[in-house]
């Protein structure tokens, strides 16, 4: 009887690029990452992929699943020490600030891989998750959440698309005002639950007056409260503000930062709460 020779298969290594012009290769899926940003973390654990998680920052372990994850700083400043502890094959990182770039490249001199994401939109977002599919073995995974994603946002569209756009303001802090201008989620957020941004900067924060907010009398006033927002008086009880249109016609909502500030599946449910919230009218019933 002749013998048979079983020969080793080797997989083809995987080359993942990120949006800021950055790519790994990677011999096989990546099983050891660390998420520098609640983005990452949230994503992957939408990705059926906790396991390949090995660590994130501190303010990430307030995500349920992730509270006994090990820490490594804030997704400003991590510690690469204990980074390079968790012998990561992958580090996660959001790109956007000078430290951040300087971060990154001492990870890199490190030996480690790195990939680097400018998340400011839908389309951004959907990159993320592919590449975190790809990268770490769940691409089928991650082209069912896009599919999801895209058909619920569909939905929102095909509902709102015969009324005229509400103007809205999203307040990101109070005092010291900051709005959300087009360079943020929640620009797009805005958008695709059938709104329009009252403020046209391509900024991702808008530093204004109250002048400025007041000539602008948006039709609806929308706050986040988070820490961005943690000592924000609230809208209707700011006297001031009562000459508002949004205030005068009780059209003020309060919602969570990490669902409209921070992109991740639950900017898909910031659109379907916000689209109820500006056009009741065509929710009726569901």
């Amino acid at each position: 009887m002749a013998a048979l020779t079983v020969l080793p298969v080797h997989a083809a290594a995987l080359t993942v690029h990120d949006n800021t012009g950055h790519s790994v290769v990677l011999e096989r899926p990546a099983s050891r990452v660390v998420a520098l940003y609640g983005t990452f973390s949230e994503l992957m654990l939408a990705l059926g992929a906790r396991d390949a998680l090995a660590g994130c920052t501190r303010a990430d372990t307030a995500i349920p699943g992730l509270e006994n994850m090990p820490a490594v700083g804030t997704h400003m400043r991590p510690d690469p020490e204990l980074i390079a502890g968790l012998k990561p094959d992958l580090v996660l990182m959001l790109t956007g600030r000078r430290e951040a770039a300087v971060q990154g490249e001492r990870l890199r001199a490190l030996g480690f891989s790195v990939l680097e994401f400018r998340i400011a939109s839908f389309a951004e977002l959907r990159l993320v998750l592919r590449a975190l599919g790809e990268a770490t073995g769940h691409a089928d995974r991650a082209d069912a959440l896009e599919r999801d994603w895209n058909g619920r946002l569909a939905a929102v569209r095909e509902r709102v698309r015969k009324e005229a756009p509400a103007r809205v303001f999203f307040e990101v802090r109070y005092p010291n005002l900051l709005g959300a201008g087009r360079g943020s989620i929640v620009h797009d957020i805005i958008t695709a639950a059938g709104g329009e941004n009252m403020l046209d900067s391509p900024e991702k924060l808008v530093r204004l007056n109250e002048e400025m907010l007041f000539a602008g009398d948006p039709d609806a006033y929308v706050a986040q409260r988070g820490p961005m927002n943690a000592a924000a008086v609230p809208v209707v009880e700011r006297r001031h503000y009562r000459a508002l249109r949004a205030v005068r016609e009780g059209r003020v909502l309060m919602v969570e930062e990490r669902m409209f500030s921070r992109p991740g599946p639950a900017s898909v449910d910031a659109v379907e709460l916000l689209a109820r919230w500006l056009h009741p009218a065509c929710f009726a019933g569901r």
